[in-house]
């Protein structure tokens, strides 16, 4: 990919930018595409400068925007599912046989289908950043799922790679149930926890000066939540299909815990945590030792 020609659909965004920045200081000559923007090669619309801006709707190409699409090495799809899904019968007979489609969508499956079906010969990956965009590549994770396989697929997840990610190739499926446990369970609790919060009724300016670690560790993740942009989080709560039931583990993980105590059952709480102790595994210690590094800082 590098050298080569890119356009990042929805490039205004926060996604967007990270893969324009990246993408322009590999080397690539960068188009960034979006609904609305300048026709400029400056900084004027907040986004890396040095990269070509185009307005467009990759749902009705018209013919400037099919041209690009047309030239390009890489597209990259920076976009909400549902443009996504309805983008893609429109770009895939304008895309040539060598380029590569790039999604940087929270869920797999839908649009996986999706491109088999209507763009079964160009070679395709789903890239998903763990991580918010402001943290940068290194040493992040970045789910990887390579739709359609080929040399031009191969070359993205290097060169992602390149940029100190560190890139870990699951299907469709696997994705979305990680994706499940790790994003929409985790984002139910800070949330749970700040709506509980909310209903016991002590204001946060009381609770911090007594707060211990990990009460300001869940104050300091709910605030990073509740500072976000809504559609993010409501994606990864809505359109994954393994959310729901991740929130409802939470739910009844939360009504065991309660069910022990209100027994009175000091025993059924120890099995409690042996059993979470067996989940944990080899990992227990280094976790553990991961989050006393955490709060040695908090």
């Amino acid at each position: 990919m590098t050298g080569g020609r890119a356009l990042v659909v929805g490039g205004a965004g926060a996604v967007g930018t990270l893969f324009a920045e990246r993408l322009l200081g590999s080397g690539s000559e960068v188009t960034v595409v979006d609904t609305t923007g300048a026709n400029d090669a400056t900084d004027t619309a907040g986004g890396p400068c040095g990269v070509r801006r185009t307005v467009g709707d990759v749902t009705a190409l018209d013919d400037a925007l099919a041209a690009e699409l047309a030239a390009a090495d890489l597209v990259v799809l920076a976009v909400p599912e549902p443009v996504a899904l309805a983008a893609l019968p429109v770009i895939a007979p304008h895309l040539r046989t060598d380029a590569v489609l790039v999604d940087t969508l929270s869920v797999k499956q839908p649009f996986t289908l999706a491109v088999r079906e209507h763009a079964p010969g160009i070679q395709a990956v789903g890239l998903n950043p763990m991580f918010a965009p402001s943290l940068g590549f290194e040493g992040r994770p970045v789910a990887a799922v390579v739709v359609n396989p080929g040399p031009g697929a191969d070359k993205v997840l290097r060169l992602v790679g390149s940029w100190g990610a560190n890139v870990v190739r699951v299907d469709a499926v696997e994705h979305d149930r990680i994706a499940g446990a790790t994003q929409a369970l985790t984002h139910a609790a800070v949330l749970g926890f700040g709506l509980a919060l909310r209903e016991l009724g002590p204001d946060v300016a009381q609770l911090l000066p007594l707060a211990p670690p990990p009460a300001t560790t869940l104050l300091a993740l709910l605030a990073r939540i509740a500072s976000g942009t809504p559609e993010v989080y409501w994606d990864v709560q809505h359109a994954n299909p393994e959310a729901a039931a991740a929130r409802k583990a939470l739910a009844n993980g939360v009504h065991r815990v309660a069910e022990i105590v209100e027994r009175g059952d000091p025993a059924g709480f120890e099995a409690v945590l042996d059993e979470l102790r067996g989940h944990l595994g080899p990992d227990l210690a280094p976790l553990g030792e991961a989050c006393a590094r955490m709060f040695a800082k908090t």
